[in-house]
């Protein structure tokens, strides 16, 4: 087998930068991608043929560790019959029903192919209920690289959005109104500047792409009755938090009801989905049943709905309280182990949740705070744990997470291996 420098020269001469999703060439953390020849349980093994806990998970929807064998039982039971139809089949039925029963707000979902597709679809059908244009979206908060989601700060004002990368129309962005998470009266602030414009507030419930960030105490409840208030769709993006944070999604867990939600990961149990799905007087607005278009060749794919039905299934009948707690437990350790070396470091964890930033500010709440962190020092100590056998995001704007299968052997092997790397 080649190795995972070979097949990084080999792969930069045929995919762009060599990878098919830009975090995974490791640049932010100063070095070259590790090449994956295999996964089972809580552990990747790279075509070097080095074996490493893993804190990635596939980013997130590995809940139940990679290959579990119910997952993979009905993936095998399921490619015989055929891998794509382009026609329903009743898995998909099925699927809906579980996502729908597992989420209070959701009465009808629809199947897509990835978060990317919920939440520009959502989004979609907020401006079509709405007849409404301005979506307000959080600074840090990833929701998929549809154009819309594609802005940044212009000018220091948070009301001015700018294209955040080439490639998008200035016009397509000047609708996002970007304001820090967690700052609820800088949402206020912008209702009242454009209260019969704004179609939406989309928000990752517990902020997953600028490391993890959890909702301040009022916050997700302020956004939830200004929208309200003014007639605008809240859009909860469940992509990361959903079945992770509770089986119900962060929503469960923080007892607020959006109007639509997107998810994705989990799902699928592993292979490529997503969905969005909502309050029926909304979702009856999507195509066939209603005006708003949306479509997808590959969506509601027999075998992602097969594997997201068996990862659901134990995930029904599993303790997430118990593994809440181990990963609680983890992280205390963790954080004794940085003390024991003086490293300054701040800890954030939530369920199977967690990230390491380095920075001796006392609280971080938005991306402002997390930028201030030392990435330096985080792409040292990524480039350490790699080499002693662990293997986290290869970016400092990550979360870690944690499966199932993952076990005191391995916290207890992950924490041996901060000590060498600091």
């Amino acid at each position: 087998m080649k190795s995972s420098a070979e097949l990084f020269k080999e792969a930069r001469e045929f995919i762009p930068g060599g990878v098919n999703s830009p975090v995974r060439a490791c640049l932010s953390v100063g070095c070259d991608p590790l090449f994956v020849a295999s996964a089972k349980g809580g552990h990747i093994t790279s075509v070097d043929g080095q074996e490493l806990v893993d804190f990635v998970e596939s980013w997130g929807p590995m809940l139940l560790g990679h290959a579990h064998p119910e997952v993979t039982r009905a993936l095998l039971e399921a490619v015989p019959l055929g891998t794509s139809y382009g026609a329903p089949c009743p898995a998909e039925v099925e699927l809906a029903r579980q996502v729908v029963e597992a989420f209070p707000a959701m009465d009808m979902v629809r199947m897509v192919n990835s978060g990317t597709e919920a939440t520009m679809s959502a989004l979609r059908l907020a401006r079509a209920v709405t007849g409404r244009d301005k979506v307000v979206k959080f600074i840090g908060c990833y929701h998929g690289h549809a154009d819309a989601f594609l802005a940044s700060a212009g000018s220091g004002v948070a009301t001015l959005s700018i294209p955040g990368t080439p490639g998008v129309p200035e016009a397509t962005v000047q609708d996002t109104l970007l304001v820090q998470y967690n700052d609820l009266r800088g949402v206020e602030d912008l209702f009242k500047l454009y209260s019969d414009d704004i179609a939406a507030v989309i928000v990752e419930p517990a902020a997953g792409n600028m490391g993890l960030i959890p909702p301040k105490q009022g916050f997700l409840e302020g956004l939830r009755k200004l929208c309200t208030a003014h007639g605008s769709l809240l859009i909860f993006d469940e992509v990361i938090t959903g079945f992770r944070a509770a089986y119900g999604g962060m929503q469960t867990r923080c007892g607020i009801e959006p109007d639509l939600t997107t998810m994705g990961k989990i799902i699928g149990g592993g292979l490529p989905v997503g969905a969005y799905g909502g309050k029926a007087e909304y979702m009856r607005r999507i195509a066939p049943s209603g005006d708003v278009y949306q479509a997808g060749t590959l969506s509601g794919n027999p075998l992602a709905m097969a594997a997201g039905l068996a990862t659901l299934k134990v995930l029904r009948a599993s303790d997430y309280a118990a593994l809440e707690a181990r990963v609680e437990r983890f992280a205390k350790d963790l954080e004794a182990v940085f003390a024991e070396k003086g490293v300054p470091v701040v800890i954030h964890r939530l369920a199977s949740m967690f990230t390491i930033f380095f920075t001796d500010q006392t609280e971080l709440s938005n991306f402002e705070d997390v930028r201030r962190c030392d990435a330096a020092a985080y792409g040292a100590f990524f480039r350490k744990m790699r080499a002693n056998g662990v293997f986290l995001a290869p970016s400092a704007f990550e979360t870690g997470m944690v499966s199932f299968a993952h076990t005191e052997d391995d916290f207890a092997r992950t924490l041996e291996a901060v000590r060498k790397s600091l």
